[in-house]
């Protein structure tokens, strides 16, 4: 199989309810997915299987774009509207100009707090399952950075946006603060997810429809990152895991055979030697 699969995750289910899916159609045990999606959000997921996990890394380092609906007026304990409302306020009359010029000021880069409702290990524990204990720890800014931020519309206190965004950012800590600089509060009620590096949601499938003819190979997924054909020798090198020196400056590679066939990824250490990050048995 070793295919990454483009899914369109529909609302209600975690990520994890979608690999387990992908499990039982595809009938593989080595599946997984790049881009952890909240249950209450939908959108575009990638699910791997077999030597394709081994890429997780390189697909989940990616901007994203998101289409988000922002509720004003009240607040949750999760930012979306899965948590409890623990504060309400008052929205005044916004204009369509205003909310422009707001979601506008956040373009470029910041500091973000990572929310209490997230998969962010501290001490060894996950943040949200401190929160549905009602702990709250300390946690550090991050930094993330806004590159595309566009209104679609505003009704009955509900702001539609679109936003383009770097990896490590929270959309629901994006719209709390959005809605701090209204003068107000809010929480998301709906999150879409539409684009995850290159690949769209226009090419998604649904779960249901997956099999092992509808994914993409390792190579097309990681199209983009540079090739190094492998002489014979070479391939025997690589096929061991032994590092090779190379002219070039790329720093992840990925390593062929004579007739394409995907072996390693390889990484620059220093002084051009590439040392094996990953080896596929293709």
């Amino acid at each position: 199989m070793n295919k990454i699969y483009i899914i369109d995750k529909p609302k209600g289910l975690t990520s994890h309810d979608v690999v387990n899916r992908a499990r039982k159609i595809l009938k593989r045990k080595s599946v997984g997915h790049s881009g952890t999606l909240d249950p209450f959000a939908t959108g575009l997921l990638l699910v791997l299987s077999d030597e394709a996990t081994k890429v997780t890394r390189f697909l989940e380092a990616k901007d994203k774009s998101y289409r988000v609906e922002l509720k004003l007026g009240s607040k949750t304990d999760s930012g979306d509207l899965t948590g409890n409302v623990i504060e309400e306020k008052e929205v005044k009359k916004l204009t369509e100009e205003r909310i422009r010029e707001v979601l506008s000021s956040f373009l470029g880069k910041s500091f973000q707090i990572p929310p209490m409702y997230s998969a962010i290990k501290i001490n060894g524990k996950k943040l949200y399952e401190l929160a549905r204990k009602g702990q709250e720890v300390e946690r550090k800014p991050r930094e993330i950075e806004i590159s595309k931020i566009e209104l679609v519309g505003y009704k009955d206190n509900v702001i539609t946006f679109n936003v383009d965004c770097s990896v490590g950012t929270y959309v629901r800590t994006l719209g709390e603060d959005i809605a701090l600089r209204l003068d107000t509060v809010g929480h998301l009620i709906a999150l879409r997810r539409t684009r995850i590096g290159k690949f769209n949601i226009e090419d998604a499938i649904q779960i249901e429809d997956i099999n092992e003819d509808n994914g993409l190979t390792i190579l097309e997924a990681l199209e983009g990152l540079p090739l190094y054909q492998t002489n014979k020798e070479e391939e025997v090198f690589v096929r061991t895991g032994r590092p090779l020196r190379l002219m070039l400056e790329a720093k992840y590679v990925l390593m062929v055979s004579g007739d394409n066939v995907l072996i390693a990824i390889y990484y620059l250490k220093d002084n051009n030697e590439y040392r094996c990050l990953r080896g596929f048995n293709l």
